[in-house]
């Protein structure tokens, strides 16, 4: 009933309208583009690593480093599972989760730390359901810290003080994505920003940066364990259409 809707709206609409109001994504809007995978190296204490769709690798994830960070890419219709392995020696399956990609529907498998010693895979689910007239930019955060627990992540102007604010994305639990997977990632007017992650339900900071990025962008935030400073944390940032998971520089 969603898709069509959709497609009742842009029958009604000339196609110069939809150009200008949905940009390259429109297809992704209306439920009509292909389904859509990519692949974030989340897991600094991971090798080099590869995404296998079945028994085949993917020529836009083989043998990446930590931080690597693939666009999206277009994939085949129909039941498959997917596969993170290490790419050097004997490989060993960091984990397999299955996707029935949908029209529409965009997944990213991440590789993350599932301790200090060991690596798993989490797989993000976003039905791009964003609103056609919308121009702003599509958040999400994904907790892949398993030494911070629970974060909630703020949004604001740099230099705010975010004692009396609520937050953008609140309550993201280890291995999970805020919004979680499955429901849409959240709405954000392009610009600049000071990034406030701090232990869930508390002020307490964990993390403080900025970063920027302009309109009709899809941009995820990762926290992962800092391998520097024990105990802490970082977060890596990913615009779509730019290289990499890149680190969020601290204010």
């Amino acid at each position: 009933m969603k898709t069509f809707h959709k497609l009742l709206f842009a029958a009604a609409v000339p196609l110069l309208g939809l150009a200008a109001c949905g940009g390259s994504d429109t297809a992704d809007r209306l439920d009509l583009a292909d389904p859509v995978v990519r692949f974030v190296h989340a897991s600094p204490i991971a090798p080099n690593l590869t995404l296998y769709e079945g028994t085949t690798a993917q020529a836009d994830a083989t043998n990446v480093p930590y931080k690597f960070a693939s666009d999206y890419f277009d994939v085949d219709t129909g039941a498959a599972n997917w596969s993170v392995t290490t790419a050097t020696g004997v490989a060993v399956t960091l984990g397999t989760v299955p996707i029935d990609p949908q029209r529409g529907t965009r997944y990213t498998i991440v590789a993350l730390p599932s301790s200090s010693t060991a690596s798993s895979t989490y797989l993000i689910v976003d039905p791009y359901n964003k609103p056609l007239g919308s121009s702003s930019s599509h958040l999400r955060v994904m907790n892949a810290s398993f030494n911070a627990a629970n974060i909630d992540v703020y949004m604001t102007t740099v230099g705010f003080d975010i004692t009396t604010t609520q937050p953008k994305i609140g309550g993201t639990l280890y291995k999970t994505s805020g919004p979680a997977t499955g429901s849409d990632s959240v709405d954000i007017p392009g610009g600049t920003y000071q990034v406030t992650i701090t232990t869930a339900g508390t002020k307490t900071i964990l993390f403080k940066g900025q970063v920027s990025f302009t309109s009709n962008n899809d941009v995820l935030l990762l926290t992962v364990p800092d391998t520097v400073v024990p105990g802490a944390i970082k977060t890596l940032m990913k615009i779509e259409g730019t290289a990499g998971a890149n680190d969020v520089p601290v204010i």
